[in-house]
């Protein structure tokens, strides 16, 4: 199958997110070769975006959406109003929604029926051998495509927020009430870093807090990464706010 043309219908399908009415063509003396690179870069978006929307990640998915939104500005192929139904318009738009909405059961039900509205383009193009799916495995290895940081949130009000805010000062009251840091004081000490915080998350935490008795957590590595992810979330928050 030939990847340009597989690619050329699936950016047909995906024209609609435009703005309405932009168009924005390559340079001049753009090559194949970089219009076959954008195509590629738009179809791993698009996978990364199933896959972020599947695990409720619902900021890289918006961040996703918004990439492949503005790789189509660079490019138009066949820039004909006619290739943009009015089906699949909406089926972009109700993605949109998903995601904004946060709803992981319409997020699937819109992304599902762009995917037939794809393969429905391409039998009506002519173009019927090339049949999309919904991706059932991500090639990017290297990527979490889970929310780390909210589960790093999640994890430190659950594991510390009983002697620590770890968020909301108005919101939270620790249950024990010993004069421990809020987690936004920490994360302004310029002599305590994220290496600190991952030793202090991996011991057994003795010598630590109020008579040296700060509680062991007993976090799996996982845990302790997304807990630090989180931390470092809060330290470039206050370091962006100077």
């Amino acid at each position: 199958m030939n990847f340009r043309t597989l690619m050329t219908a699936a950016i047909v399908a995906l024209l609609p997110l435009l703005n309405a009415g932009a168009e924005v063509n390559l340079p001049a003396d753009s090559t194949p070769t970089q219009l076959s690179d954008l195509m590629g870069a738009l179809q791993f978006q698009h996978i990364k975006l199933w896959f972020a929307g599947k695990l409720s990640n619902w900021t890289l998915a918006n961040y996703e959406l918004r990439q492949i939104q503005a790789n189509l500005r660079k490019a138009t192929l066949l820039p004909s109003e006619s290739m943009r139904s009015s089906q699949t318009t909406e089926q972009l738009q109700a993605l949109d929604r998903a995601i904004q909405l946060k709803d992981s059961a319409a997020f699937a039900k819109a992304y599902s029926d762009l995917t037939n509205g794809c393969n429905t383009c391409h039998r009506a193009s002519g173009f019927g051998s090339i049949t999309i799916q919904v991706p059932a495995n991500s090639p990017f290895s290297d990527q979490l495509f889970a929310d780390q940081i909210a589960q790093g949130r999640a994890l430190a009000h659950g594991t510390c927020g009983l002697c620590h805010v770890v968020s909301d000062p108005s919101r939270e009251t620790p249950a024990f009430r010993f004069p421990a840091p809020s987690f936004s004081e920490i994360a302004s000490r310029p002599s305590f870093s994220v290496s600190d915080l991952r030793h202090l998350l991996t011991s057994n935490h003795r010598r630590v807090g109020p008579n040296q008795a700060m509680l062991n957590p007993k976090l799996a590595e996982y845990q302790i990464d997304a807990i630090v992810a989180f931390f470092e979330t809060l330290q470039g928050d206050q370091a962006r706010s100077r």
